[in-house]
């Protein structure tokens, strides 16, 4: 979602200079949204707001590294008492991405489907429609992994006698049962989809990164070799060692 949009938007770089408006059209933005990516201003340097631990923000700096877009990286928590995420996003949720104007884009699905399509270069979602769902279909399903674990970690949290271990483990069971999924969608294949790094191994990495981060004792490793060889190959990209969540 845009939020008071930038009348032009040029993202620009030491690497990379991208014109959005022509790409972006061209990947499925619709006319009407032309304006708010257009920008008198010229050029717009991007703020990426969030923690270093979410998953979902992980994402979106991986995309970023990957696409070799440069930008400001904020530190700031939905948990922090007297937080300004609410006038950023009225959700109050990160990962939240700033235009210069204050115009924010937010949700991470969101975020990296604009970040692609303005930037041409590394590709991460094919422009073909059967690729393209596929992809996404992925990138469900890893976020589907990151959504019930976050919700079984923060369940946890409560005190004695607020907390339900059914919920708990009703969260852990989709945890369980999605990343049965992935390895079995994964099969033999060096990739999730096709010949090459996707955003569904972005999104498939940032799931199994955040399980080993905050759920120790789900071992996932031994029982998923497939998934363990990915995840060791995407740790090998400076765009995930550099982003590997820390407390």
């Amino acid at each position: 979602m845009l939020y008071s949009p930038p009348v032009s938007v040029r993202i620009c770089g030491p690497v990379v200079c991208i014109d959005p408006i022509t790409k972006a059209l061209a990947n499925g933005v619709a006319k009407d949204e032309q304006r708010s990516l257009e920008s008198s201003q010229g050029k717009q340097r991007l703020k990426l707001i969030g923690t270093p631990t979410s998953p979902y923000v992980r994402k979106v700096r991986i995309v970023l590294a990957e696409k070799k877009i440069d930008y400001d990286w904020i530190v700031e928590t939905p948990w922090q008492p007297g937080n300004a995420l609410s006038s950023l996003n009225p959700l109050g949720k990160i990962p939240i991405l700033q235009f210069d104007d204050g115009a924010t884009l937010f949700d991470s699905r969101v975020i990296v489907d604009y970040l692609d399509a303005v930037a041409p270069n590394n590709r991460l979602i094919p422009t073909t429609n059967r690729d393209r769902i596929q992809v996404k279909r992925w990138e469900a399903l890893a976020d589907g992994v990151c959504d019930a674990a976050s919700s079984a970690l923060l369940e946890g949290r409560r005190p004695d006698g607020e907390r339900s271990e059914s919920w708990i483990a009703r969260q852990r069971g989709k945890v369980a049962t999605a990343v049965a999924a992935m390895s079995a969608d994964l099969g033999d294949h060096t990739w999730c989809h096709g010949n090459g790094m996707t955003l569904a191994d972005v999104a498939v990495g940032c799931a199994l990164g955040y399980l080993s981060f905050r759920f120790a004792d789900i071992d996932w490793r031994p029982a998923y070799p497939n998934l363990a060889r990915l995840a060791d190959k995407l740790a090998q990209r400076p765009s995930f060692a550099d982003t590997v969540p820390r407390e």
